[in-house]
């Protein structure tokens, strides 16, 4: 069973507070391993999905970390981590989604646009959460019927019209047969929009888009922890997001679609036409 918002046994605020203080203490932890990276000492890096598909010790620490703070805050809650070290059912109706480091490419190659995620998820969807950039020092956070904000601003998607006026961010896989399939659609979707741009944090680019830096956001072969916290944020920033199924490299593959309503109804336009 959910709980509502409005219940008195549930603390969104807190849920929010929680997420925020334990994704800035991963952020410190993943600086310390960038700059160990930075000096040249090994972390441990192994592949999983494909031999392009990275994690580090960074990674698992980071989970690691996480896990430990947020049971120890909320011992009967659930916890579903991308690198699967901490995953647990609970018994309160509310599971911890986390990417305890997204973008593990970019961090192993020194790029920065990499991010920690984390949300509060019970039966309806994400109820709290945050995304930090530890580069860049910004933290983004929402909590359902709150808002979203960028530390103590508010969010708010853009409200492009037009889908020939669209910056949209997307992301691409690594199993080869499927990113073929994504680059055929990314060609088609450039000539309709203003361009499209590819950080490799499908949380940071969620973010972006809650914060207006992006107008929208469509990406497929996806997981629950790439877009949880994000989800929230651009939802409570005013924005809309659904979720789609694409064949691509011969299987059925879940993405979303998402930005403010204009620039999120346009794409939602363009893929139907594209079935």
């Amino acid at each position: 069973m959910s709980q509502s918002p409005g219940s008195p046994s549930l603390d969104v605020a807190g849920l929010r507070s929680l997420a925020v203080e334990v994704a800035i203490e991963a952020g410190t932890l993943l600086q310390g391993f960038a700059r160990d990276l930075a000096e040249g000492r090994d972390i441990d890096v192994s592949s999983k999905s494909t031999s392009t598909d990275p994690v580090s010790e960074a990674d698992r620490a980071a989970e690691r970390l996480i896990a430990e703070r947020l049971l120890a805050a909320r011992p009967d809650d659930g916890m579903l981590g991308e690198e699967d070290q901490a995953g647990r059912t609970g018994s309160s109706g509310l599971t911890w989604v986390v990417d305890p480091l997204d973008g593990t490419v970019n961090f192993l190659y020194g790029l920065p646009a990499w991010s920690v995620s984390i949300a509060a998820v019970d039966a309806d969807g994400p109820i709290a959460g945050a995304v930090h950039h530890p580069p860049m020092e910004e933290i983004f956070h929402a909590a359902r019927g709150a808002g979203a904000k960028l530390g103590d601003r508010s969010l708010a998607c853009s409200q492009v019209a037009d889908l020939s006026d669209t910056l949209v961010a997307t992301g691409f896989a690594y199993d080869r047969a499927v990113r073929s399939d994504q680059a055929r659609m990314a060609v088609g979707l450039l000539q309709q929009v203003r361009d499209l741009r590819r950080a490799g944090s499908a949380a940071l680019d969620l973010a972006w888009v809650a914060a207006g830096r992006h107008d929208a956001y469509l990406e497929f072969g996806l997981n629950v922890w790439d877009w949880a916290a994000g989800r929230l944020l651009i939802t409570e920033a005013g924005g809309v997001v659904s979720e789609h199924r694409r064949s691509l490299g011969g299987q059925e593959r879940p993405g979303l679609v998402a930005g403010g309503r204009a620039a999120h109804d346009h794409l939602v336009d363009w893929l139907e036409d594209r079935s």
